[in-house]
């Protein structure tokens, strides 16, 4: 063969081979093609998905920065309500709320009159975890007027009675009365309310309630609607006027604080830092001197120290409550003063001596008016005379009327045996002692005096047992 023959052959043979190849291949493909047909569309979709995701940003992971303290105190006071939660609508709080709308200057003097001392309060009751309405409780109670007293002889921005608040460490002396003392009170107020919010299950409107009408009174109306199968929560009990109007007052004022735009209050902002700081004393300091010493307003100086009551730091605690933006200037002050300058700032001895005198004098009393009294009576048992009751209480002729309140001076308290008479005009009663009953419950419960109780009921002990009878009496 030649090899033109040779190289045509061998041609035609690879051109076979090649076929045959391109058809084992082409087999090959078809078949491969048929099985991965799943996995496919699968990786084209992973691969869509994952292009999503290349081009779409990943959501920052961002840590929740604390929210920032506000710059206002009412706005903090707004953030810490919680007497509200579930309370569906009540027409005897939309009452009071219609009334506080009617007359927006009271909560717009309250606040002015308040914002000295309102951070204060706030701190503390957060310190507590207790609801920030109870904030608002002076401005019920008092609108913020540290020195307010009333008929009943309650004093300061929490208006203690006497009783309540010795039995709360409020001192009170002739320099010094603790109930309106800002901080101390605060203090003994949230102690008090601490105490009832435990007394009644955690239920914050009966604490509230019996602030006002006495554990007692509050005790006695869940006792009664337990007999009668009837509800026991605030709403349903048979309180006296002035406590059914009581709380719902405080949610009222709470919702105005709320949004005052909505009933057309105007609160001017509160800074929401500290108004007051405390500075120790040593001395006996007259608060006019020490106002001008370190260039602080007067009347605002005697308004953070209302408890002094001659303007002298004389019984009370040893400290002065100064505007922050003076205090370190008055305590630098303080602390380089010589003992000659230290003179500069304390009374002057002709008024301490006058004021010493004052407070030694028989202290002012009063005396109720009860059915058989006249003026003769009276004045006989406090060793008074007749005249002397009608000019110190602008009474003309001799008609007295019962229940009203007289003042009394000078003079000398009935004695033993004048208490005993005026005793036997009362109406007496017993009563059991019950578990958990002290004399400071008692005397709530029957709205007498804690000492009177004791006196009447000398021999029962400094501490009250189950079974025990005590006696009271009650005016006529």
């Amino acid at each position: 063969m030649s090899s033109r023959s040779r190289r045509t052959a061998h041609s035609v043979a690879l051109t076979r081979l090649a076929q045959i190849s391109a058809l084992a291949l082409a087999a090959t493909l078809v078949g491969c093609q048929s099985t991965r047909q799943l996995d496919e569309s699968d990786s084209v979709r992973a691969h869509s998905y994952q292009a999503r995701i290349k081009h779409k940003p990943a959501p920052l992971v961002v840590k929740a920065k604390e929210q920032a303290p506000p710059q206002d105190v009412w706005e903090r006071m707004r953030q810490g309500f919680a007497l509200q939660d579930g309370m569906d609508v009540n027409p005897r709080i939309e009452q009071q709320r219609l009334w506080f709308a009617s007359n927006p200057s009271f909560l717009e003097n309250a606040g002015e009159r308040g914002s000295l001392y309102l951070h204060y309060i706030v701190e503390r009751l957060e310190e507590r975890d207790m609801p920030l309405e109870l904030a608002l409780l002076p401005a019920i109670e008092s609108a913020y007027n540290p020195m307010a007293y009333s008929r009943a002889h309650a004093a300061g921005m929490w208006q203690f009675i006497p009783s309540t608040g010795r039995h709360f460490n409020l001192r009170q002396t002739n320099f010094y009365d603790g109930r309106r003392d800002v901080t101390a009170s605060t203090n003994a107020a949230l102690d008090y309310l601490n105490r009832l919010h435990d007394m009644f299950n955690g239920d914050w409107l009966l604490a509230l309630a019996a602030y006002n009408a006495g554990e007692g009174t509050v005790s006695r109306a869940i006792e009664r609607n337990e007999r009668l199968g009837l509800p026991t929560d605030y709403w349903n009990l048979p309180l006296p006027q002035e406590t059914r109007d009581y709380v719902p007052k405080l949610l009222a004022l709470s919702q105005v604080v709320n949004t005052p735009e909505a009933y057309g209050v105007n609160l001017n902002p509160i800074a929401n830092e500290p108004y007051f700081e405390a500075v120790a004393i040593n001395d006996r300091l007259d608060l006019s001197r020490v106002a001008a010493f370190a260039d602080i307003d007067e009347d605002e100086l005697i308004q953070l120290n209302p408890a002094f009551k001659k303007r002298m730091t004389v019984d009370g605690p040893q400290q002065l409550l100064v505007p922050t933006a003076k205090a370190q200037l008055l305590s630098d002050r303080m602390s380089n003063l010589k003992p000659e300058e230290l003179v500069s700032l304390q009374p002057n001895k002709a008024v301490f001596q006058a004021a010493l005198a004052e407070a030694k004098a028989p202290a002012a009393r009063s005396y109720r008016v009860k059915r058989g009294d006249n003026l003769g009576s009276i004045a006989k048992a406090n060793r008074v005379s007749v005249k002397q009751l009608q000019s110190w209480n602008r009474i003309r002729g001799n008609n007295l009327k019962v229940g009203q309140v007289l003042a009394l001076r000078g003079g000398s308290a009935p004695s033993a045996a004048a208490n005993r008479v005026a005793a036997a005009k009362q109406r007496s009663t017993q009563y059991k002692v019950r578990k958990g009953d002290s004399y400071y419950l008692v005397a709530k419960r029957f709205n007498v005096e804690m000492k009177h109780l004791k006196r009447w009921n000398p021999r029962t002990g400094h501490a009250l047992k189950p079974g025990q009878t005590l006696t009271v009496y009650l005016s006529r």
